[in-house]
């Protein structure tokens, strides 16, 4: 049987922990990058799927599980944490690889494939946070609420997540904790996963702060009274530092366009166009108090418009909806998304 393992890999911008099966590495490289609140560690099953002649190498990023916990620049969006993906690929001496992207990952390697086409075979997306960022925003092109990014970033986060996420909250009592948001909002209820006191753990290597999660914020006079500071995760997914309003024309002349298959749990309740994690649709059903009709994202709705702005140059993109399944389909419906992700791979230029 395969199996994986683990080290930290130093590169030009920090040393990076991955996991890997050592015994592949003449084949063809599959990058595998999580999402947020969690580590490589989710990946651990669509990896040891894979056939024979790929090799699959999943990252933790900066700041979750064994990875430095470098600060995260929000200004630069999701650049940071692309950029330290393409210092791991010079590291690991690839030219180029195929990218699977969940949640958050999922907008890191749009940035990356953005920023460099010619390193990306292929790319899967997994419930992929917006190419509009989370939070904020209205309509499919976009458009922000208010100027400043009210309803996004750092201030954001429910904080006695974040308290149970400092505590090492391991249990069940609090509807909040890691095990409970990962149980109710990541899969779909009632499923519970066989790794789930691992998975918890992961979440719990989560590093929090200012610099990480969530990230600062700063008072504004738009309703929800909150908008992004400059640091840290929620802040690096804020719609006035993440924006890929011109993945299209960024890539319309590039001889090879990647092929892009987007695969999504159908129950989403995280990325979603009435996402629980959105304060405007939180607002609109009463959970927050002093709604002032703000709309709530479409964050389906926002991929797919970009996603087709792609196809239009000539990109070949594909979306598979899975019934049944929430944020974490790949590790809700292996076999599902493991034939989607073949299928990608052996589509990949």
């Amino acid at each position: 049987m395969p199996t994986l393992t683990a080290r930290r890999v130093p590169t030009a911008r920090l040393t990076q922990h991955i996991l890997e099966d050592a015994s592949r590495d003449a084949g063809e490289p599959v990058v595998f990058v999580h999402g947020n609140v969690s580590s490589s560690a989710f990946w651990q099953d669509a990896m040891l799927a894979l056939p024979e002649r790929y090799r699959p190498i999943a990252v933790d990023l900066r700041g979750f599980g064994g990875t430095d916990p470098l600060p995260v620049d929000a200004t630069r969006g999701l650049r940071d944490y692309a950029d330290d993906l393409m210092a791991l690929l010079e590291a690991l001496h690839m030219e180029r690889a195929h990218f699977v992207g969940w949640s958050m990952g999922g907008g890191v390697v749009l940035q990356h494939m953005r920023d460099r086409p010619a390193m990306v075979r292929s790319l899967t997306l997994v419930n992929p946070v917006s190419p509009y960022g989370f939070g904020g925003t209205k309509g499919v092109d976009g458009r922000l609420n208010s100027p400043d990014g009210a309803g996004s970033g750092g201030g954001t986060a429910n904080p006695d997540f974040v308290r149970l996420l400092a505590e090492g909250d391991r249990g069940e009592t609090s509807p909040l904790s890691p095990r409970n948001v990962l149980a109710l909002c990541y899969v779909k209820p009632p499923l519970r996963l066989k790794r789930e006191d691992e998975y918890v753990e992961a979440m719990l290597g989560t590093r929090l702060g200012d610099d990480h999660y969530p990230g600062d914020s700063k008072p504004c006079e738009a309703w929800p009274g909150t908008a992004p500071g400059t640091r840290g995760v929620l802040n690096c997914l804020a719609p006035t530092h993440f924006r890929l309003d011109d993945l299209h024309t960024a890539l319309a002349a590039h001889p090879v366009k990647p092929p892009v298959t987007w695969v999504r749990g159908e129950d989403d309740v995280i990325v979603s166009d009435t996402s629980l994690f959105d304060l405007a649709h939180l607002g609109a059903i009463g959970a927050v108090p002093g709604w002032d009709g703000t709309p709530a994202q479409p964050m389906v709705a926002q991929t797919r418009h970009v996603l087709a702005l792609y196809a239009r140059v000539g990109g070949r993109v594909r979306e598979v909806t899975v019934p049944g399944a929430g944020h974490a389909v790949h590790v809700e419906r292996p076999q599902e998304f493991g034939a989607a992700l073949l299928e990608t791979l052996a589509e990949g230029v």
